[in-house]
């Protein structure tokens, strides 16, 4: 999986957990299909659909394979996984001929329709065809999503007091969402962010609100609502034009009542929440492209933003700023709310001047770090990916004694550390065990073998199995 995104990953595991007859549902609307095939898919799996899509006839295995140089076997077999896990590509049911690969009906129908356009499917969206008496234009949009998603960010953090505005206007839904998320934990009526928080505090922002998302989808039956038409409401968001309005007729109910819940997370802005009209904002439009892939906190918000044509405040900001000396003094050149919170998770601050913030790494802030969930390994890398021009220029970036004494304080408190994932055993052969073993390595996921006992333990299962399916059939348990 590592040629997806880090939101791209994000989205395709949901995908992946759904029934078969719900992608049937999903791929009648060719705003879906044009989605997925943009979003989740990688440059291979894209050519092999691109080669079939027009073919009406059933590929056989040994053509499509001959498509692909024999040295790139890993990346054509993760390509074809993909797409059979995604429903895109199945066997064709002719057992008296070889084996041989079709695109499934309705994915190749919508997608014909996407690109060739036609249909009164209405999957893309119907603009308004009456101006709006109150002009809205992209600055308004971006400001209004930046409140919005700044203020989930900055309640994470438990810093909504500390000079941000809207903070303290997050709802209520927002708030429960990312507890059932388990981003956050409520001591006491006090908010305080947990191991997963932080780590979706590292995320770019497409990756941030794809994670909220996928809560808010896990919990939609909860409300009622039909999670085939959430998510095809999501996809089609993702294919709307910014600053065009959008009449509000042509969704469903279940789509209509999103509009309130989206427009808490800024994807979608609504003048009054009565309107006929609806403007996807920026953080929607690029939920079905990686233009958004951003890496830090609140610079890299600004980035998502700001158009290139306005870059001189957002390169500035999106410049590392954190200095780390070796006597475990921290500086950084920083006056935004939410970057100090999130130094303050981890870091003794002491001093406060209007453009930077001054502190300690001490041994107590790394541990009460560490008693939220936040690991050492986060610390570091937030450290490293902020760290000031001039830091960057090190090699190692940061200095080694203040990176393996965070490291140290962890192990303190820790003497084990748990993996999940899948045991395959009791193999026949040893050439049986030896090339699932390999392909296992190949692919990443392999995280321990024992040759002599012929056992293995892999992270993801799917990629493996597929291997298994293709390989002449042998007794294996697993």
């Amino acid at each position: 999986m590592s040629s997806l995104s880090s939101s791209s990953l994000r989205s395709f595991e949901y995908l992946e957990s759904l029934p078969g007859t719900v992608f049937k549902r999903l791929y009648q609307q060719p705003s879906t299909a044009l989605a997925i095939f943009r979003r989740m898919l990688p440059h291979l799996a894209k050519s092999f659909v691109m080669a079939m899509l027009y073919i009406s006839h059933p590929l056989p295995v040994t053509d499509l394979e001959s498509w692909v140089r024999p040295d790139s076997r890993r990346e054509r077999d993760h390509a074809i996984s993909l797409l059979e896990r995604l429903h895109i590509l199945a066997i064709a049911p002719n057992p008296n001929k070889p084996r041989a690969y079709i695109l499934t009906n309705p994915f190749a129908t919508s997608l014909r329709l996407a690109l060739t356009g036609g249909g009164d499917h209405q999957s893309f969206g119907v603009p308004c065809d009456t101006p709006d008496k109150h002009h809205v234009d992209i600055t308004t949009l971006d400001n209004f999503a930046r409140a919005q998603w700044e203020g989930i960010l900055h309640y994470m953090v438990g810093s909504t007091g500390i000079g941000m505005a809207g903070g303290d206007e997050v709802s209520q839904g927002a708030k429960k969402l990312l507890e059932l998320g388990g981003l956050v934990e409520v001591k006491a009526r006090r908010v305080e962010i947990t191991q997963a928080g932080f780590s979706f505090l590292l995320q770019e922002v497409n990756a941030q609100v794809w994670t909220l998302l996928i809560f808010y989808l896990e919990n939609a039956e909860g409300l009622n609502m039909d999670p085939v038409d959430v998510l095809s409401f999501l996809f089609m968001l993702g294919s709307l034009e910014l600053g065009q309005d959008y009449s509000t007729h042509s969704l469903t109910e279940t789509q209509r009542h999103m509009l309130d819940d989206l427009g808490d997370f800024g994807l979608v802005y609504q003048r009054k929440r009565t309107s006929k009209r609806f403007y996807p904002t920026r953080l929607a439009t690029t939920l079905t492209s990686d233009a958004g892939a951003l890496r830090s906190v609140s610079a890299g918000f600004d980035n998502a933003l700001q158009s290139t044509a306005n870059t001189t405040n957002a390169n500035t900001n999106a410049r590392g700023f954190i200095v780390v000396e070796t006597n475990y003094r921290i500086y950084a050149y920083t006056s935004s709310p939410l970057q100090i919170a999130v130094l303050a998770l981890f870091t003794r601050l002491s001093t406060r001047y209007p453009n930077m913030v001054a502190g300690r790494i001490t041994r107590e802030s790394i541990r009460r770090a560490i008693s939220t969930g936040i690991t050492s390994a986060q610390i570091i890398s937030y450290l490293s990916t902020h760290a000031h021009p001039q830091m960057a220029r090190n090699t190692p970036v940061l200095p080694p004694t203040v990176v393996d004494q965070i490291r140290l304080w962890q192990i303190e408190g820790e003497r084990m550390k748990a993996t999940g994932g899948f045991l395959f055993k009791d193999f026949v052969s040893l050439d049986e065990y030896s090339g699932v073993v390999e392909y296992a390595e190949e692919i990443g996921v392999l995280v321990w073998r024992n040759d002599g006992r012929r056992m293995f333990f892999v992270t993801r299962v799917e990629q493996v199995a597929a291997f298994l399916r293709n390989r002449p059939k042998k007794q294996l348990h697993s």
